[in-house]
């Protein structure tokens, strides 16, 4: 990236001139990528480049911001100086330093960059996928297929004298399948994604099951009668099913939220938050996983975070920020959109750990219930835990078996009050891809589970 040493140095000299006692310079270059396609036909092709500087600047609990998509010297040092201008107005007070740089060892390994695909063939993959999804059954109306693609190239350096950098390269292919009768419509999605190249195509999972899997659950969906609404006992199945733990507990767990009591699990590191049967943990170690770094947007090196241990809350997710007002060290969970955001405390691949129950045994244990096979997206109040999640492919359980498949399921809670009610937990977990959207922008997130049994659960429907 176009940016010599020299000029970050003195950005940083140059952010620290009115009293900050920390500064921290984030330049990036990304490209991305997409193909969309409707019923196999191209329908929009893009490219954008995103490439800029953010400057940070800490004064005891005090922090400011800038950025500027000009990488110029006289643009540079001029956000420098903004930041320096909104923190004080007092004398420079840091210690002078010079910059080591860090080299990172690099746990993806990438095998075809996709950046260097020609579009053709990246869409002649996506209507491959189309075709197999309108070609599962007549009641299938209409595809649409999507495949995305970045190759992110990050340096940080900060006035502790650290001078780091990364590559991230992604892929993610995505079908949306919607079945038709009469007047009604349902949809089925599926969308694989993973910190690799083309080869996720191959060695992960093939554009066809992909269509054909999103085309299945439309299917399932156009034939399935409402749930009534009321309390249920729920088998919730691994993969995406993880959502409910991302949501309704990891934010919670954020220091964003932790550091200011905004958040139902704030000063309760230590306690039984959890069904002792639960075990948490956020990993951005996970070779090629979609959620997965080397560094965190600060340049701390990624970790494997356990959150909930056996029922007991250990830890939450820091960034270097948030960490001084909770006296405690980054945890590598600083993460940004891009340069133009502020980074903070965000999951990276998080997930409910396997258990000791058989999935046979969860099932049998359930005489009036409901399984969620699928899940979709929700909201949460993270102050409360507040929850309430859409179940986009789900099945009744009568008297240990599954049985008539149903729609219009909604899952309605509290954040602290599922994790009690968590009581078995299978052995097979399996993750799911996603975009997670929060103050710092939207970031690849990984999130999954076993298959769980949740004793006591409000179901919407009607």
């Amino acid at each position: 990236m176009p940016l010599n040493e020299n000029l970050i140095v003195k950005a940083l000299d140059e952010a620290l001139s009115t009293g900050a006692d920390f500064a921290e310079v984030f330049i990036e270059e990304s490209l991305n990528n997409a193909i969309s396609l409707v019923d196999a036909r191209v329908d929009s092709v893009s490219s954008a480049v995103v490439s800029g500087l953010g400057i940070r600047v800490y004064c005891g609990l005090k922090s400011a911001s800038a950025s500027t998509s000009d990488l110029s010297e006289d643009a540079v040092l001029s956000a420098a100086r903004n930041a320096a201008q909104i923190i004080g107005d007092g004398k420079r007070v840091a210690e002078s330093f010079y910059l080591k740089e860090r080299l990172n060892a690099n746990i993806h390994k990438i095998e075809t960059v996709p950046s260097g695909i020609p579009a053709q063939e990246k869409a002649e993959l996506v209507r491959k996928m189309c075709v197999s999804a309108k070609s599962y059954s007549p009641v299938i109306s209409q595809v649409t297929g999507t495949f995305i693609d970045s190759d992110r190239k990050i340096v940080i350096a900060n006035s502790e004298g650290l001078l780091t950098s990364d590559r991230q390269i992604r892929c993610r292919m995505a079908c949306s399948a919607v079945a038709s009768k009469g007047s009604v419509s349902q949809t089925g999605f599926c969308g694989p994604g993973r910190q690799m190249g083309m080869e996720m195509l191959e060695k992960v999972i093939k554009p066809e099951e992909i269509g054909r899997e999103a085309a299945r659950q439309a299917v399932v969906n156009i034939e399935a009668d409402y749930i009534e609404s009321g309390v249920y006992t729920a088998a919730i199945e691994n993969g995406f099913g993880g959502v409910i733990f991302h949501e309704s507990c990891g934010h919670s767990l954020e220091a964003s939220r932790v550091a200011y009591g905004l958040s139902e699990f704030a000063l309760r590191k230590g306690e039984k938050i959890a069904n002792e049967k639960v075990t948490a943990i956020d990993d951005g170690t996970i070779a090629n996983a979609w959620g997965s770094m080397n560094i965190d947007d600060e340049g701390t090196p990624s970790q494997k975070n356990i959150l909930i241990e056996n029922g007991i809350l250990r830890n939450y997710l820091v960034d270097r920020f948030n960490g001084r007002r909770m006296n405690e060290k980054s945890s590598g969970s600083s993460r940004r959109q891009n340069y133009q955001y502020t980074p903070t405390s965000r999951m990276t691949n998080t997930y409910i750990a396997a258990g000791e129950d058989e999935d046979e045994d969860i099932i049998a244990s359930i005489d009036n219930g409901i399984y969620c096979a699928k899940m979709g997206g929700g909201s949460v109040n993270p102050a409360t835990g507040e929850f309430n999640f859409a179940v986009t492919e789900a099945y009744r359980i009568r008297n240990g078996k599954i049985c008539n498949a149903v729609r219009g399921a909604s899952l309605i809670g509290k954040g602290s009050r599922i994790l009690l009610d968590i009581d078995m937990v299978g052995r097979h977990m399996l993750t799911g891809q996603g975009m997670c959207g929060a103050s710092s922008g939207s970031i690849p997130t990984d999130v999954g589970q076993p298959l769980i049994r949740v004793r006591s659960i409000t179901v919407g429907g009607r």
